[in-house]
């Protein structure tokens, strides 16, 4: 236990709070504010689409690789100057966000949202790449289970504590306390040391081919055509079932009949216990048995976990069903992360770790947002129980995938052959 207690490992904890915190605020959050608001749950699943950026930061990502912001970086370093500037700029677009009335100007509210999505897809990218690059090769487990656990308290912030304080306060001052505690990202920043950069040798300077098309033809080299589409829609579909059950969660409690304080109570302030023991156990099953077995182990038990929710569909507003569905849940998710998160990492050339973990992690979230846009859609067809049936019958394809990518080479985490590193 060791490799957790260095400072390193705190700065990564608090970072992945951070990362989780504006997450929930333009998604299963905003989705309970509209559902309150009497929102059509097929218009919910469309707004959800805001969330878009998380699925394309690829693009902007060799930006934040190699640009250079004016004060920032020379006060702090590329990472650490891009990722205060970032959060800074975030907890206004938060503050902008709660200010929004969905029964009046419904498309303000989702331009904020979208604004949201962007800045925090953004710290994501920096974030991702600062985990990476600041972490020796056998670290890279302890460190993907700190960042989810930091990542998951986060989620529990923006969830439970968003919507029992929405119970009592308005929603302008329940996204302004949201806003507030970005803070602890960037104390994290503040007290984080700054990572050495990994350039190749026989380059003296940055320029388009480096941060732009070096990263996306070394990845997709790496492993033939064939072997590299393979990765990429096992990326996009590992966790697709998980993501459409989870866009629609927040409108199923409360239709079936949960008040914000059992919400809260129940599905966050008990799960995250659940969700912290699930990552660590997924982290020591990557160190024991392998980030593959612990892929598949994770995603079969998600899958599994669904159809507890298809149950709690059938009895109603049963508060242990509730909670007997949301602790299974948040283990198997806190377990699946982890080893999704290690996997990813060890995907990563760190030249361009900004980039290609913002190319993969941006596939995961095309299954969260745009394809989970059809969520509210399919329980609208299909009822809660068949919805979440469902769910776990869209697991399938991503463990199939995952029994494919186990016959190729296995990820090389921390690549550096033929790199050397730069302050």
């Amino acid at each position: 236990m060791a490799v957790y207690g260095n400072r390193r490992q705190l700065v990564i904890f608090l970072m992945g709070f951070s990362s989780g915190l504006p997450l929930l605020l333009g998604f299963s959050t905003l989705s309970y504010w509209l559902a309150k608001e009497g929102v059509a749950l097929a218009a919910i699943g469309g707004l959800l689409t805001v969330s878009t950026p998380y699925s394309l930061k690829f693009l902007w990502a060799p930006a934040l690789d190699h640009v250079r912001l004016p004060v920032f970086t020379r006060l702090l370093g590329r990472r650490r100057g891009w990722a205060l500037f970032i959060q800074i700029m975030l907890m206004g677009a938060i503050v902008a966000l709660g200010a929004s009335d969905p029964a009046d100007n419904l498309v303000y509210m989702a331009a904020m949202a979208l604004v949201v999505a962007f800045l925090s897809a953004s710290q994501d990218i920096v974030i991702d790449a600062y985990r990476i690059e600041i972490l020796d090769e056998d670290e890279q487990g302890a460190g993907a289970a700190m960042t989810q656990a930091g990542y998951r308290i986060g989620l529990l912030a923006a969830g439970a504590g968003a919507l029992a304080l929405a119970d009592f306060i308005s929603w302008f001052w329940v996204y302004g306390v949201m806003a507030a505690l970005v803070s602890v990202g960037m104390i994290a920043v503040l007290i984080a040391p700054e990572p050495a950069r990994f350039l190749p040798r026989d380059t003296t300077k940055v320029d388009l081919r480096l941060a732009v098309i070096e990263p996306f033809a070394e990845f997709l080299t790496r492993n033939g055509l064939k072997g590299t589409l393979v990765i990429l829609a096992f990326v996009l579909l590992y966790k697709y079932g998980d993501a459409v059950a989870g866009a629609m969660a927040n409108p199923f409690y409360h239709q079936i009949g949960f008040s914000g304080v059992e919400i809260a109570g129940v599905t966050k302030a008990l799960g995250v216990a659940a969700t912290l023991v699930g990552v660590f156990t997924g982290g020591a099953l990557v160190a024991k048995s392998g980030v593959l077995t612990a892929l598949l182990v994770g995603g079969v038990l998600q899958a599994l976990t669904n159809l507890i929710f298809a149950w709690l569909a059938t009895v109603g507003a049963d508060i242990s069903v509730l909670a007997i569905a949301v602790g299974a849940d948040s283990f198997t998710g806190g377990l699946g992360s982890a080893a999704f998160v290690a996997y990813l990492s060890g995907l990563c050339n760190v030249a361009f770790t900004g980039t290609q973990f913002a190319l993969l992690t941006s596939l995961m979230a095309l299954g969260r947002t745009v394809l989970a846009a059809s969520s509210g859609f399919i329980a609208e067809q299909a009822g809660w129980a068949g919805f979440f049936v469902a769910t776990t019958g869209l697991a399938v394809p991503g463990l199939l995938l995952l029994l494919w990518v186990s016959r190729l080479p296995a990820p090389d985490a921390n690549r550096r052959s033929g790199f050397e590193s730069h302050p």
